[in-house]
């Protein structure tokens, strides 16, 4: 591609977890045979108070990136805005990667140069201890990445992250990105070629999508149990159907033999294919 032989060093800073969230890094690199890239992961797990943002900020400036990106719930709250302040005030780039409610303040965002990429469909969980634990929190999980995974926002991740790698490795101001992720935003990242698969994707994204209006009702609008719990399930199960659907999408493009594929080579190129069969191509 003409690049320099400059090897970008990502730093991810998670602060909770958005089904974004647990697989970015695979996403950059999901044969771990990039050689254009060093990726290190920082988390300081579920919470997200300003004490542990501020620990994850100092430990990120402790050494030099080159990409900053920050995926969290709500990056309006407290935590994640005092990490991202923090890299912002020393004039690093910093993408942040967060769900809905985030949208509020994208023009905070854009002000202050930070790149953004709002998941409409990365809903909240069902998070009250009536009803959420481990094994329910996984699952809910499991389906939230497969439908950001069939409904084209993992790729959508995957191409808009590498052209700022990209434009770093080559030596360039890169150029963050501004998305909020809609229905037609990521269907377009899908690639389908099937008309019925690219609806079916469609619809598993406007769902997943409404499962967040159930979860905030459940979790922070009502007060009776016997009220919130079936709510919650209620939403919960809208998402495991979502992922259905989002499978269905994809199994529609494998009989066709036009499932799109996008791996990574070596040198960080995305490669092209969509039939099983043949090899990867830059496209």
């Amino acid at each position: 591609m003409g690049m320099s032989s400059k090897v970008v060093k990502v730093c991810i800073l998670k602060l909770g977890c958005i089904g974004s969230s647990p697989l970015l890094e695979y996403v950059l690199d999901e044969r771990a045979d990039r050689g254009d890239i060093e990726v290190r992961v920082l988390s300081v797990g579920a919470k997200m108070t300003e004490a542990n943002a501020e620990e994850l900020a100092k430990k990120a400036l402790a050494e030099d990136y080159d990409l900053y990106i920050i995926p969290s719930p709500n990056a309006s709250l407290p935590g994640p805005t005092k990490v991202r302040n923090a890299l912002g005030e020393k004039g690093k780039n910093v993408i942040v990667i967060s769900d809905a409610p985030a949208r509020r303040i994208t023009k905070e965002l854009e002000e202050k140069g930070f790149g953004y990429i709002i998941v409409l469909a990365d809903s909240m969980i069902g998070a009250r201890r009536g009803f959420l634990d481990p094994v329910e929190m996984t699952i809910f999980n499991t389906d939230v990445i497969k439908v950001l995974a069939a409904t084209g926002v993992v790729r959508l991740l995957q191409v808009e992250l590498d052209k700022v790698i990209n434009s770093l490795k080559a030596g360039e101001k890169p150029s963050l990105p501004k998305i909020v992720v809609d229905r037609e935003v990521a269907v377009t990242y899908a690639e389908y070629r099937n008309p019925y698969a690219k609806a079916k994707a469609m619809a598993a994204y406007d769902i997943a999508v409404k499962v967040s209006d159930l979860t905030t009702e459940g979790c922070f609008k009502i007060k009776e149990r016997e009220r919130y719990i079936p709510i919650l399930a209620a939403a919960h199960e809208i998402m495991r159907y979502a992922a259905k659907l989002a499978d269905e999408a994809r199994e529609i493009e494998k009989y066709g033999d036009t499932l799109v594929r996008t791996p990574h080579s070596s040198d960080g190129t995305i490669l092209f294919k969509e039939k099983l069969m043949e090899e990867a191509r830059g496209k």
